[in-house]
């Protein structure tokens, strides 16, 4: 056989019976070595190969694990019958987008204040649950242990009024996640999607088969008689603070949507409650669920009130959509490490969670404060129309400065700051205000701040 006369080389990374392996294989796969054709004798080749007999036992070892080749008693081994590998034709592997570099002040609405983040606490509390609950390391409960839907259950209704038990909530790695979850549940149904809104929503439903349809925002959030006659079955709404115009929705609008949903069983509707627990002005707007939570599927997440980092987001179902939701899903396991689940359960029970947004509010409070102080005191508040200062992390600006909003958002990247428009955010661009900027004010300090406002100033009246 030819591959007697392989020369295999001991200053190799690999060892001389990988070397063998690895040339017998793609013999045997090319089919340069045919099917019944019969390898030396261990002794045989190992002598003619200048190795030890251990190391063509390895190789043959190897070989007939991964079905290259067969024994037959008492006659040795021999090629299997493999067919051929047909060579694949190389295809070229796309590039990662490379990441857009940060502009040296951006007012960024998906960002916050690393700073502000507990993380001696939670790291305290993640080593003692990693030192005294060893039972994590084995499979939980897939909906979430029951001891974070608990702590959920309870801070919920405290804070959002939001009814329900902890049987009812359903925790997973992100609301993309949940989100794909629950568009299957909804049977193909039409979804109304915020106009304007976030665009990731319709996408997400769209890629698990779900159609959608935009439907219109005005000062009250999604316009009851525009989703009458978009036919749509399901209604995916941001009431408390809706995304991006920043409008909340009266309790008037959301008692007519709630009766909107009540007026067929197959209507529904997706309550999502991103950053409620940021609100400066007045009491916060009870949650639409606690309204009428037979109707309404509750979705939130920890990313804006922690981290982004922490992919930690919850939906609270109603029962009729949980009964769905374990028939299709009940022998999923739950996408969220069971330790970050109890660390963030004791983070919550123990009162942590509640200091830390007590102190960021009182910081972001003062931020806000300070951006909208300061663009007036630069461009003059006949000139600015703010909206939805309120609550959250972001607001609106319009500005009334004989430019368009493309020419504000160019003229302060020359600047060195990074804005975004309203405008991309809507689908009927008519509805489109114009001039509006999306200003994030989370991850930028306040002195930084000013010295955003100032730039923003030079570039947008010169």
């Amino acid at each position: 056989m030819d591959y007697l006369a392989l020369s295999l080389d001991p200053e190799q990374d690999q060892p001389l019976y990988q070397q063998l392996y690895r040339y017998l294989a793609e013999e045997i796969a090319a089919g340069r070595l045919p099917a019944g054709e019969k390898l030396p004798a261990r002794r045989v080749a190992a002598q003619a190969l200048g190795v030890s007999r251990n190391t063509v036992e390895t190789a043959y070892a190897m070989l007939e694990d991964e079905g290259y080749i067969e024994t037959r008693e008492r006659s040795g081994q021999y090629v299997a019958d493999v067919s051929p590998l047909v060579p694949s034709r190389e295809i070229a592997v796309v590039p990662d987008v490379p990441p857009v570099p940060e502009a040296e002040y951006t007012f960024s609405t998906r960002s916050m204040d690393a700073t502000l983040f507990p993380a001696r606490t939670w790291a305290r509390i993640e080593k003692e649950v990693l030192y005294t609950e060893p039972e994590l390391l084995n499979h939980g409960q897939p909906q979430g242990d029951l001891a974070l839907r608990s702590a959920i259950a309870q801070y919920l209704a405290g804070s959002r009024a939001v009814r329900c038990s902890p049987e009812q909530i359903v925790v997973g790695a992100g609301i993309e996640y949940l989100l794909g979850l629950l568009a299957r549940l909804l049977g193909g149904r039409l979804v109304a999607t915020e106009d304007p809104g976030y665009e990731k929503t319709a996408i997400i439903l769209h890629n698990n088969g779900t159609p959608t349809v935009p439907v219109q925002v005005d000062g009250g959030g999604m316009s009851i008689s525009a989703l009458r006659e978009s036919g749509a079955q399901v209604a995916y709404v941001t009431p408390s603070h809706q995304f991006p115009t920043g409008v909340s929705m009266p309790v008037g609008r959301r008692t007519e949507l709630l009766g909107w949903a009540g007026e067929n069983p197959e209507r529904l509707i997706i309550e999502d409650d991103y950053d409620s627990e940021f609100r400066f002005d007045g009491r916060p707007i009870p949650s639409l669920q606690g309204l009428g939570g037979n109707r309404v599927v509750y979705i939130s997440t920890f990313t804006k009130s922690i981290a982004p980092s922490i992919r930690i987001a919850y939906m609270v179902l109603p029962p009729q959509v949980l009964a769905d939701y374990r028939r299709l899903f009940g022998s999923y396991s739950s996408t969220v490490s069971r330790f970050e689940q109890h660390t963030l359960a004791h983070f919550l029970a123990r009162g942590h969670f509640a200091r830390y947004l007590n102190r960021a509010r009182s910081v972001y409070r003062r931020r806000r404060d300070l951006l909208e102080n300061a663009l007036i005191a630069v461009f003059g508040e006949e000139r600015l129309e703010f909206g939805g200062t309120h609550t959250g992390l972001y607001f609106t600006v319009q500005f009334r400065l004989g430019k368009t909003e493309q020419q504000l958002i160019d003229a302060a990247a020359k600047a060195g700051v990074q804005v975004s428009g309203l405008s991309p955010y809507y689908h009927c661009s008519q509805y489109a205000p114009g001039a509006t900027l999306v200003l994030g004010y989370a991850s930028m300090d306040e002195e930084k701040l000013e010295q955003a406002v100032a730039r923003l100033g030079r570039a947008f009246l010169s």
